[in-house]
């Protein structure tokens, strides 16, 4: 993941800061932002415009690109004076029954409190999938499969698998070459023989049940949509193929549905126990293992749910605790520091350096942990160490406390959306149900102190 990379706006354009789609800042004190789509067809967008004008609506930005969705569409993001939130409703309502395309507001805030655009239903992700920073189908020239034009062909194969992938769809499998095969396996047998030593208890004790049930062998590379129903059966966390790094916002957006983007593609053969970016190796060794651990899978969610609406120069900080955790993370287990990091279980080398005396180690504190510096393409002079995944993930809640948004979220498991909680309704609602949990919680508690009471006499 590229931490430091920037955000791209609406028009692809990666010298604009924000998340991809973000209302255009001007000097009108309020204003309103939605994106709509059309197909290609004449007088399309005049009658999409006349509800505006029909209300005495004046736009004040508009910008239009081929959909990335479908084909035969446009999209059209539009800001407009602020007016009645009855009007706007209108507007919308308008738009929804008159086109043919979809419809997505996005905000109704003051410019100066403008809120950075983000997914709302776990099909929004289809939205930002594809717009990766880097290692895509192209590769640099320092890479080591720069000069293959066989293995430059493969990942553009890769890439073509993720490009067209969409919320919903199975994942398609691979038929991985030889030479694949034989890559992976000198990586997994020389990782697997540190596990059992320097990996923490989590992740010892999933990574049998992906031998038995995921197919994670010496030689064979597992399927993701295999991995992707094992870990929805575990936790509820399920993969997303992708072609390449995304920007910070758009992966963590990613982690608050439970949706992890992962690479299909493997790291040249030229030298397997080296990548430059994140491979298969890397996803499936690294990550895939403590995301089917039920706290584990919570503390990667609730540092997806703050990046949400979030500044940007919050992202950068959420996307450092991300490194230092769910990369780079070190935990006590007893009397013992072990790592939890995706960066050092999938790396043999940088695995055995961080549980010896010459890297520094501090506490894991997400306020000091989010400033820390560090570098991309060497092992790291610091660890954090977390006390625990329950204590990592009270500490990041609080810290996201701390992030300037004018709204709570909440992530709903049975509609697989987010709900911005900013109304005494939606505050009911949520109230509502953690009545409801609390009592099966007492119910279950008193059942049980009746059996142990029972087994005494």
């Amino acid at each position: 993941m590229d931490t430091k990379a920037e955000l791209r706006g609406f028009n692809g354009d990666s010298s604009t800061k924000g998340s991809m789609y973000l209302e255009e800042m001007t000097n009108k004190s309020e204003v309103f932002s939605c994106i709509f789509s059309l197909k290609e067809e004449v007088g399309a967008l005049a009658k999409a415009l006349r509800l505006f004008e029909e209300k005495g609506i004046n736009l004040t930005h508009i910008e239009s690109r081929p959909s990335r969705l479908n084909k035969n569409q446009y999209e059209f993001f539009v800001s407009v004076d602020m007016a009645s939130s009855e009007t706007l409703d209108h507007i919308v309502s308008g738009l929804r029954a008159q086109i043919s395309g979809h419809v997505h507001e996005l905000s109704r805030n003051k410019a100066k409190d403008t809120v950075p655009w983000f997914p709302n239903y776990i099909q929004d992700l289809d939205r930002f999938a594809n717009q990766i920073l880097s290692y895509g189908a192209e590769l640099d020239s320092d890479h080591p499969g720069f000069t293959d034009p066989v293995y430059r062909a493969r990942r553009k194969e890769f890439a073509d698998i993720a490009y067209n992938y969409r919320h919903g769809q199975p994942i398609p499998k691979v038929e991985y070459t030889e030479e694949e095969k034989q890559t992976w396996g000198t990586v997994f047998k020389e990782l697997k023989t540190l596990y059992p030593t320097h990996a923490c208890r989590e992740h010892n004790r999933v990574f049998p049940l992906l031998e038995q049930y995921c197919g994670y062998r010496e030689d064979n590379i597992p399927q993701l949509e295999d991995i992707s129903r094992f870990l929805q059966s575990c936790t509820g966390f399920r993969l997303r193929p992708v072609a390449g790094l995304l920007s910070s916002r758009d992966f963590l957006a990613g982690l608050a549905f439970r949706v992890f983007h992962s690479t299909q593609y493997i790291r040249h053969s030229s030298r397997p126990m080296y990548t430059p970016e994140p491979d298969i190796c890397h996803e499936l060794l690294g990550h895939v293992p403590l995301f089917a651990d039920p706290s584990f899978a919570q503390f990667s969610q609730e540092i997806g749910l703050a990046s949400l609406g979030a500044p940007d120069e919050y992202i950068q900080k959420l996307a450092t605790v991300y490194w230092f955790t769910v990369e780079f993370g070190l935990c006590k287990q007893e009397s013992e520091i072990k790592a939890y990091g995706a960066g050092l279980l999938s790396s043999f080398g940088e695995l055995q350096y961080s549980l010896t005396d010459k890297p520094k180690l501090l506490p894991f504190d997400p306020e000091k942990t989010s400033l820390q510096a560090y570098p991309i393409t060497e092992f790291q002079p610091v660890y954090f160490v977390s006390e625990s995944f329950e204590d990592a993930k009270e500490k990041v809640r609080k810290f996201a406390a701390t992030i300037p948004r004018p709204f709570s979220v909440r992530y709903n498991p049975y509609t697989q959306s987010i709900e911005v909680l900013d109304s005494m309704q939606q505050l009911k609602n949520l109230a509502d149900s953690i009545g409801g949990e609390m009592g099966i919680l007492c119910n279950a508690l008193q059942k049980m102190g009746m059996e142990k009471h029972e087994n005494k006499l």
